[in-house]
């Protein structure tokens, strides 16, 4: 008798897997589908939404092929936990479908809530069977909301054929696969007949996979012109940066420029050169990115029609905030000037809103302070300057706020002690180096680079044997 009852079982098991052998089949290569998709997601190191709903949507759908296989219904007839697992997986399955949907745009603009309404209703449906075991009423509610969902995304899909131009593909998938799903939800429940459902998603999947595909190669096309245009705007902005400063018997000068983003809001211009004076002007442009640098572009223009006033750092700053006023789109700038006179020995200075200018004098750093408010907020801002001597070795130093407001991991500023003391410590080495080291410092520092960094060192000197410029 065991020996027959061991037969009978194995002859069970044996047809029981011709005919589930098909839905086997599927059920690994949907599996090996968003294995796929998932791992092309992980390589491209970028989330992608239709890539891993499709993923999730493919997988669910596998793993139920394999859940409702009667090869197992045999090995595990009695186990209660198979049978929630199998009856809960049957409703996971639709929640990755309507969040590919709607990640695709075909839901239109209440896709959001119509795609969190249907998921919280299959999860709410996942949960109860688990807890509750498997019941008719959850089966009959989630064959209601299938039947009522997928015709409709059909029918709007089909409305939306000369909007998305992925409809057609999304169309054809879609009626293949409700077409299946009707005749197994509703045919078969009338009589035993065979299962065309899975064949049916194998098309849906292969029309999702496409959908999906001319995505990311659209993506990735605007991604790529959208890194050619910003490479051309960053190239566009660095011209509009002077050269180095020229050679000079009485002035070294240095810039570091480093741009958190690929443009940047932060600009320095040396606005008035000859054998004894220099202008330096330096400003920053509240924001970051595209906008920052086309108002980094309007101050270029706005300083270079007050190079009349480049002896008066005052005017200078008065002009070019008249200028400014109301075509900024409410952005700010600061904006600091000096202008150095060798043969008067000294340089006059004024600022709007921008960090005090520093001046390293026989090893001891000090600050230049005289402010004004930001430009580009009032045509009735006025603006002073100071005048104080220069002195053989003085060294000035002005830079954006980036510098001082750089955090370290604990949310610390770098703040004008740290700056100080670094100053003090490169002033024998030449400007350029030292400009590099207190940069590099505030990189070191700081955890990210949340802003622009700039900075202009220049030296006075009055050996005119060996006029250098950095």
């Amino acid at each position: 008798m065991y020996l027959i009852d061991t037969q009978l079982s194995a002859n069970q098991v044996l047809r029981a897997f011709h005919r589930d052998e098909p839905y086997l089949f599927l059920g690994a290569a949907f599996t090996t589908v968003a294995v796929v998709s998932a791992a092309f997601c992980l390589l491209r190191r970028r989330f992608d939404a239709l890539l891993i709903f499709l993923a999730l949507f493919a997988f669910f759908y596998g793993q139920r092929l394999w859940l409702e296989a009667e090869v197992l219904r045999i090995s595990l007839p009695d186990n209660e936990f198979f049978q929630r697992l199998q009856a809960a997986v049957n409703y996971l399955v639709p929640i990755p479908a309507f969040f590919f949907f709607q990640a695709s745009g075909l839901l239109g603009r209440k896709g959001r809530i119509v795609t969190s309404t249907l998921a919280l209703m299959f999860a709410v449906l996942v949960a109860a069977t688990m807890l509750f075991g498997a019941r008719p009423e959850f089966q009959y509610i989630n064959n209601a909301l299938v039947i009522l969902a997928l015709p409709a995304i059909a029918l709007r899909s089909h409305l939306m054929r000369k909007t998305q131009p992925d409809a057609f593909a999304i169309r054809i998938g879609l009626l293949c696969f409700v077409l299946g799903a009707l005749w197994d939800n509703i045919a078969r429940a009338l009589r035993p007949l065979p299962r065309v459902e899975p064949f049916c998603f194998a098309v849906l999947l292969g029309s999702l996979g496409y959908v999906a595909a001319r995505h990311i190669l659209r993506r990735d096309h605007e991604l790529d012109e959208m890194r050619s245009e910003l490479e051309t705007a960053r190239r566009i902005q660095l011209s509009i940066l002077p050269g180095a400063f020229p050679e000079s018997a009485y002035f070294r000068v240095a810039a570091r420029y480093v741009p958190m983003t690929t443009v940047a809001g932060d600009f320095y211009d040396f606005v008035s050169v000859s054998p004894t004076q220099a202008g330096i002007l330096i400003a920053d442009v509240s924001g970051h990115g595209i906008p920052a640098a086309l108002i980094a572009s309007m101050v270029k223009m706005a300083a270079s029609s007050q190079r009349a006033n480049s002896t008066n750092p005052a005017q200078l700053l008065d002009g070019m905030n008249t200028a400014l006023c109301g075509n900024t789109q409410d952005q700010s700038v600061t904006a600091a000037y000096v202008h150095l006179d060798a043969q008067a020995r000294e340089f006059r200075y004024a600022a709007a809103g921008h960090p005090p200018m520093l001046l390293l004098r026989n090893g001891h750093v000090s600050e230049v302070i005289e402010n004004g408010l930001v430009m580009a907020i009032t045509a009735t801002a006025t603006y002073t300057q100071i005048t104080q001597p220069l002195k053989e070795g003085d060294r000035l130093i002005i830079y954006t706020d980036g510098i001082l407001e750089a955090r370290d991991a604990q949310g610390k500023f770098y703040d004008e002690e740290n700056l100080h003391a670094i100053i003090a410590r490169t002033a024998t080495l030449p400007p350029s180096e030292a400009a590099n080291q207190v940069v590099d410092s505030v990189q070191e520092w700081s955890k990210s680079q949340d802003d622009d960094l700039t900075m202009i060192v220049c030296d006075f000197t009055t050996d005119h044997e060996n006029p250098t410029t950095d």
